[in-house]
């Protein structure tokens, strides 16, 4: 079902892209990366956050990592990243293959600035061996996510 919301939500939005499947798992950073022949940083993770009662998403560089005291500021409060259970529920995709596309229900997006030192990222398409193509800023495009800086940036 997830992998199919997406292929909706991208037929929709973007009908262009493709969405990637392979033999592989891509759940991890790691193991994305080595499916797609790409960098680490390349892999465009999300990550589940709540502040407060407010419940949304942060898609990241897969090497970056995030900077608490930039997140507090942006978000106005202590972050804390949802269960593995509550992510599944809320998104509708498995972790390791959650995304900004499709989601059970709407959800605000933040794409962390990191990802512009990228022509192109892989973020996950709905399932754990499923993922798309696609330049940071269309993603936030087709996602309506807002730009944030929230990250540390990378260890050389």
């Amino acid at each position: 079902m997830s992998l199919d919301s997406v292929r909706e939500h991208l037929a929709q939005s973007a009908p262009d892209l493709e969405v990637i499947v392979t033999e592989d798992s891509s759940a991890t950073v790691d193991l994305a990366a080595k499916a797609h022949g790409v960098e680490p940083g390349q892999i465009a993770k999300t990550l589940s956050f709540q502040v407060k009662e407010k419940i949304f998403l942060v898609v990241a560089r897969g090497d970056a990592r995030l900077d608490n005291k930039k997140a507090k500021a942006a978000f106005g409060g202590k972050v804390k990243m949802l269960g593995l259970e509550e992510v599944q529920n809320l998104t509708g995709h498995p972790v390791g293959g959650v995304c900004p596309f499709g989601l059970a229900q709407p959800l605000p997006v933040y794409c962390d600035v990191s990802l512009k030192a990228y022509d192109v990222v892989i973020p996950a398409a709905g399932a754990t061996n499923a993922a798309v193509r696609i330049s940071p800023e269309r993603m936030a495009e087709i996602t309506d996510a807002e730009w944030v800086d929230v990250c540390q940036p990378p260890l050389a």
